[in-house]
């Protein structure tokens, strides 16, 4: 089942470093109807609780994560009890998660200066990640090259990894990640998943006769403001850094601002929500910037997101329940992607389209792929299933990107084999 989180900040921030969640606690509440998500919903748009969605709520009778402060756990308690919401705590301290993932970081960065490594079971900064692509190919001059792709609204580089044999215009696969720059284990998979690639190409079969038929391009993170945002300001940062004229909130939810039943369902006009639109299709530069290399390239036959949490792999479509024409297909390859990834570890992936195995989603990365001729759109929701939530223990990274690979690997070989 998917759950849902919702988090809330305590007043004020640290001056020093990021903001500090002390005493937030995650409720794990059961939503069965459409009348307790309306009652939900009313809590969630109540100011004096200061709480906000960090996944919107369905009618599937999916359970739903709320992060609650600790200045708000009674009351909240009180309106859930007075609704008859059940619900359980699932994080009793969130603060003592991240102490844990800093002090993680901070003696992992030091080993790493020491013996001049990267360390693929860590969280890294997106400097660390980037100096690892350029190391990546270096090391593989003839099968990867870092290509700068286009700036940031807060003017970082935006770099992609391409693994080709040779050739030019040749059809090619886009892995994305980091979109939402809270879900770190995307970013990590995704440059596991880059030495991977080539690590295996040449020792593997299957990898080195993708890469003789298909290139490969890799933006292990596709929102790199809002990542650096994660690392020095709130952990718990989704959205991209662009300013909002006329609003006190900042950022766009870059996953709702493709030109996909753009503002439709699932998507909101307020430059507050977790899930604000933007002003128009594309007007986040961090989104245009794929736009425009996917359609000036002109001839990406596979997009696959990475994104986190819930263990889930979706295709088209997000915004209605209408069945894409490729959606018996997609459902196969799909259902033998979450088959190869489980056989690692036992680890369980829903398949399904995204508007019914989830929620409905306006303006999503894979919908515009569909709709642009890409058949083969995926999203992975990697690790977990809510233990964590966004907070994946660094002990996870590894399995995770294992597993995934083995999904990836699927899905890759089937495109390989129809190059429609």
């Amino acid at each position: 089942m998917r759950w849902i989180l919702f988090f809330v900040t305590l007043i004020g921030s640290s001056m020093c470093g990021r903001e500090k969640f002390f005493g937030d606690q995650v409720f794990r509440i059961n939503v069965r109807n459409g009348d307790e998500v309306s009652k939900l919903t009313q809590l969630v748009n109540s100011d004096n609780f200061k709480l906000n969605f960090w996944s919107s709520p369905s009618t599937l009778g999916r359970p739903v994560d709320v992060l609650v402060p600790s200045i708000s756990l009674q009351p909240v308690k009180s309106f859930l009890k007075s609704q008859g919401l059940e619900y359980s705590v699932t994080i009793d301290d969130l603060q003592a998660l991240l102490d844990n993932e800093d002090e993680e970081m901070q003696y992992n960065e030091g080993q790493e200066r020491s013996n001049n490594t990267f360390n693929y079971g860590a969280y890294h900064t997106l400097e660390t990640i980037y100096q690892e692509m350029d190391n990546i190919a270096t090391d593989f001059p003839d099968l990867a090259s870092r290509v700068k792709i286009g700036q940031s609204f807060e003017n970082r580089p935006m770099y992609v990894l391409k693994f080709s044999t040779g050739g030019e215009q040749r059809p090619a696969i886009w892995l994305n990640a980091g979109i939402h720059s809270r879900e770190w284990i995307s970013q990590a998979t995704a440059i596991w998943t880059a030495r991977k690639i080539v690590s295996d190409y040449g020792e593997d079969p299957a990898v080195t006769s993708i890469l003789e038929k298909v290139d490969i391009f890799l933006l292990p993170v596709a929102n790199p403001d809002g990542y650096v945002y994660t690392h020095t300001q709130n952990r718990l940062w989704r959205k991209t850094r662009s300013l909002n004229p006329g609003s006190r909130c900042v950022g766009t939810d870059p996953n709702r601002n493709w030109n996909a039943s753009f503002a439709g369902e699932g998507a909101s006009d307020n430059p507050c929500s977790e899930v604000y639109h933007g002003p128009h299709a594309n007007s986040e530069v961090e989104v245009k910037s794929v736009v425009d290399f996917i359609q000036k390239h002109g001839n990406f036959r596979c997009f696959i997101d990475l994104h986190s949490y819930s263990q889930l792999l979706m295709y088209p479509y997000g915004y209605t329940v209408k069945k894409a024409p490729d959606a018996e297909e997609l459902d196969d390859v799909a259902r033998h992607a979450a088959a190869a990834l489980a056989s690692l570890s036992g680890t369980k992936y829903q398949v399904g389209p995204t508007c019914t195995t989830v929620y409905p989603a306006s303006g999503s990365s894979i919908d515009w792929a569909y709709d642009n001729g890409i058949k083969y759109a995926f999203t992975f929701e990697l690790r977990d299933t809510g233990h964590y939530g966004f907070l994946l223990p660094a002990n996870q990274i590894i399995p995770t990107a294992e597993e995934t690979w083995l999904g990836l690997k699927t899905i890759m070989e089937h495109v390989r084999d129809n190059l429609y």
